[in-house]
């Protein structure tokens, strides 16, 4: 088992990711998951080409970053038509040690923009927009993929042949259909398919809650990393255990209580404006309550709680009186 990847000059050690996610994969949490450890490539929320050069870093949640968060992946979303020159100018001020298409988000209204998953539906079209970032940027380049609207495998293998050959560095699979809910169990053989035909690395994404997750998913795929989503948002430790069980790197048990835990990302929250704390607490207890018994108990006082401070409160009363799963 490779305990990294390279692409290039950059060296992701253990080869384990924390996926862009929309509301979630912010600073809070990225420093939260380093600081648990065990995580070798952090990614941004989706960011909109044509909203980013605008942008204003200082005071921009979706920009906030610290020293620390590295390497980053800044994600981009495009329409077709959409210039994405500025972006990547802006993503070189902001300091990015990589640059991650999204062309697997199933979101309505992405696919509304034609961006996202959306955008696989014109090859050509991608090929167009991959070949602009590539003669734009020196820094690594990579894509985020679903398995497409149907299972077809000479179309997904071509698809991803044409991403490796117009220069992707990287390819992240997320092993279901456009259209599958969460509920679907991914396809990890079909990341398999996709691992054999290309020769850059995979990272395979989806369906991963547990050290034995992840080593099925490396059984089964093949691939040579992997990217966690929900699964490391409701254990923020998960990838360190990964790293520790499988890669048989030296990342320490957390010592910490899952009360201590919440209790250090509420405060990571006070690096954002006041008004952008609670709504990405709520969704980040949404997932955590999941380590309890009744955890949905915790999750409704959150939801329905008006301030941090409310919400803060609610959950220290809940932890008290709480069984862990």
């Amino acid at each position: 088992m490779n305990k990294s990847l390279s692409i290039g000059e950059l060296t992701i050690s253990p080869p384990l990711a924390l996926a862009p996610m929309v509301g979630l994969s912010h600073s809070a949490l990225r420093t939260l998951v380093l600081e648990l450890g065990g995580v070798g490539l952090l990614f941004t929320e989706m960011l909109s080409v044509t909203r980013l050069p605008e942008e204003n870093a200082a005071v921009s949640p979706f920009l906030l970053r610290y020293p620390e968060e590295q390497p980053l992946f800044y994600q981009l979303f495009v329409s077709p038509g959409q210039d994405v020159l500025p972006a990547v100018d802006r993503l070189h001020q902001l300091g990015a040690q990589g640059v991650d298409l999204n062309l697997g988000c199933p979101a309505p209204n992405l696919r509304k923009q034609g961006a996202g998953c959306a955008l696989t539906n014109d090859h050509e079209q991608v090929r167009y927009i991959v070949a602009q970032l590539r003669a734009a940027t020196s820094l690594p380049l990579s894509a985020k993929i679903r398995l497409g609207a149907s299972l077809h495998e000479d179309e997904l293998l071509d698809f991803c042949r044409m991403l490796e050959g117009e220069g992707v560095d990287l390819l992240s699979v997320h092993g279901r259909l456009h259209k599958e809910k969460f509920c679907r169990r991914p396809r990890w053989d079909w990341i398999g398919k996709v691992k054999a035909a290309v020769n850059i690395p995979v990272l395979a994404n989806g369906g991963i809650f547990s050290v034995e997750d992840a080593r099925k998913c490396l059984d089964i795929s093949g691939a040579d990393g992997l990217m966690l989503g929900r699964g490391a948002v409701g254990q923020p430790w998960l990838l360190a255990d990964i790293a520790r069980e499988i890669y048989g790197l030296p990342c320490l048990a957390p010592s910490l209580s899952l009360a201590d835990i919440y209790s250090r990302f509420v405060h990571l929250l006070e690096r954002f404006r006041p008004e952008r704390r609670l709504g990405r607490l709520k969704q980040f207890t949404h997932y955590y309550g999941r380590n309890f018994t009744f955890g949905h108990h915790l999750a409704i006082a959150v939801q329905t709680s008006s301030s941090v401070e409310q919400a803060f409160d609610r959950a220290q009363q809940f932890f008290a009186g709480s069984k862990e799963v």
